[in-house]
C-alpha cells in the first residue's frame, strides 16, 4: 500500500464567486464588490489541497468539453493531480457554483450543479479499483449520486483502504452506509440534518456523534467552525481547538481543507487527534484568503503553522 496516496472522488465545479454585504432575494439585485472565477467542487477542492501538501493524488470524476472543464485539466497539470480517472461528457456541460461570500463575516452561501460529473458511471469508479486499492485513504462526499459514492466506498472498504465520507451536502441516505465508513466528517448542520439531533455544544456533538458510531461509522469528526472538531469514537471523546493563522476572509472550502488535510495526515501515519489538527491547521491558513481551491495552502505554511512539526 502506498503511504502517502490519497484517491480522492468527487466533482469538479467552476466557482464563481461573487463578494457582497448580504445575500439579495428573490426579484433584488443587489451590487456586489469583488468577483472571480476559478476551479471549485468539494472532491477538486479536497483532491488540489491534497496534493499542495504533498500526497500523491487521483482523483476520480467526470468533466464536459467546455471551457470549465479545461479550466479543470488546466489546473490538475499545475498542481500535479493524476488525470487517468477523470473521465469526460460529451453530452454534458462541466459542474458550476454560485457562491456569494459577505464581505463582512466572510460566511457564505452556495448553489452547486454538479453537471458531468452526475454521469460518472460505476463502471467508471469501478475502473479505478487497482488505484483505489494501492491507497492509503479514499475521501469522497455527497455531491457525487449516492449509487456512485457507494460504489468507490466499497471498493476502498473491501481493500483495506481507509475510508473517509465527507457527508456533504447533507442528503437523505440509508444509515448502513456509515458501516463501511472508518473517519465521518459533517460540520454542524450536516450532523444535525443526518442525525436529527441538535449540535449548539460540544455536549450536543458528541451525542450526535454517538449517533454515526451507533450506525456503523468507527470514528466521527464533527467540524465546529471557529470551535474546531469534536473527535469521538468508542475509546475516546476529544474537542480538537481551531488554529488560527490570522483574520477570517472567506470560509468558503474550510471544510475541504481540513478534510484534505486530515487525510494526508492519515496517510502519512498520524494519530487520530495529530490528524485532526494538522486537517484544522490547513483549515485555518484557508479562511485567511479569498477563494476555494487557491486558497488551499502549501505544505510549508501549515508546518510553519504549527511551529515546524508536520502533525
Amino acid at each position: 500500500m502506498a503511504g502517502k496516496r490519497v484517491t480522492v472522488q468527487g466533482i469538479f465545479a467552476a466557482d464563481l464567486t461573487f463578494r457582497a454585504t448580504g445575500i439579495p432575494g428573490w426579484g433584488e439585485t443587489l451590487l456586489g464588490d469583488h468577483f472571480q472565477v476559478g476551479p471549485g467542487g468539494k472532491g477538486s477542492n479536497q483532491a488540489i489541497a491534497a496534493a499542495r501538501l504533498g500526497a500523491e493524488v487521483v482523483f476520480i470524476t467526470k468533466l464536459g468539453r467546455d471551457m470549465f472543464g479545461e479550466l479543470a485539466r488546466r489546473t490538475y497539470a499545475a498542481e500535479g493531480v493524476s488525470d487517468r480517472h477523470i473521465h469526460e461528457s460529451p453530452d454534458h456541460t462541466t459542474g458550476a457554483a454560485a457562491i456569494v461570500v459577505d464581505a463582512v463575516r466572510g460566511e457564505n452561501a452556495i448553489v452547486v450543479v454538479p453537471g458531468a460529473s452526475n454521469a460518472l458511471t460505476l463502471a467508471e469508479v469501478e475502473s479505478a479499483a487497482s488505484d483505489i486499492a494501492a491507497s492509503s485513504v479514499f475521501l469522497t462526499q455527497f455531491e457525487l449520486k449516492l449509487p456512485v459514492v457507494e460504489r468507490g466506498i466499497r471498493i476502498a472498504a473491501e481493500r483495506g483502504v481507509k475510508v473517509i465520507l465527507n457527508p456533504a451536502p447533507a442528503v437523505t441516505v440509508a444509515t448502513s452506509i456509515y458501516g463501511s465508513v472508518d473517519y465521518l466528517t459533517p460540520n454542524e448542520s450536516e450532523a444535525r440534518l443526518l442525525s436529527g439531533l441538535p449540535v449548539d455544544s460540544l455536549a450536543e456533538a458528541a451525542r450526535a456523534a454517538d449517533f454515526f458510531l451507533a450506525h456503523g461509522a468507527r470514528n466521527v469528526l464533527i467540524t465546529l467552525g471557529a470551535r474546531g472538531v469534536l473527535v469521538k469514537n468508542a475509546q475516546l471523546c476529544e474537542h480538537v481547538p481551531a488554529v488560527e493563522a490570522g483574520p477570517v476572509v472567506d470560509t468558503t472550502g474550510a471544510g475541504d481543507a481540513f478534510n484534505a488535510g486530515f487525510a494526508v495526515a492519515l496517510a502519512e501515519g498520524a494519530d487520530l487527534i495529530s490528524a485532526t489538527r494538522f486537517g484544522c491547521a490547513v483549515a485555518g491558513v484557508a479562511v485567511t484568503r479569498f477563494g476555494t481551491a487557491p486558497a488551499m495552502p502549501r505544505r510549508e505554511e501549515v508546518e510553519t503553522l504549527l511551529g515546524g512539526g508536520d502533525h
